[in-house]
């Protein structure tokens, strides 16, 4: 199992910054991880994910305003996140995946980001 444990959400003005962060414990190995999101009556969708050995993807609505990274050492994910907007705010979930197969997904509780003055 994987325990996955997101913080850094708040409450952040209009061309604001934020980094959340994703804690993951467990006694399964770990291979890619990501972030997702889901706004108010809309599904989930992709934000940005890495690999173990550092590739990252993005969703390209958010290509050049946030960046991921990750900690292999700690199993820590980071969502840098910068000239936040309001249609930014959203429930913003962890995800990371078994290294071996069947590459199992895990996710985290959630953590809220809401961008408003």
């Amino acid at each position: 199992q994987v325990q996955l444990v997101e913080s850094g959400g708040c409450l952040v003005q209009p061309e604001g910054s934020l980094r959340l962060s994703c804690a993951a414990s467990g006694s399964i190995r770990i291979g890619a991880m990501g972030w997702y999101r889901q706004a108010p009556g809309k599904e989930r969708e992709l934000v940005a994910t890495i690999t173990l050995g550092g590739s990252t993807n993005y969703a390209d609505s958010v290509k050049g305003r946030f960046t991921i990274a990750r900690d292999n050492a700690n199993n820590t994910v980071y969502l840098q996140m910068n000239s936040l907007k309001p249609e930014h705010t959203a429930v913003y979930y962890c995800n990371a995946r078994e290294l071996y197969v069947p590459y199992a997904p895990y996710w985290g509780q959630g953590t809220q980001v809401t961008v408003s003055s």
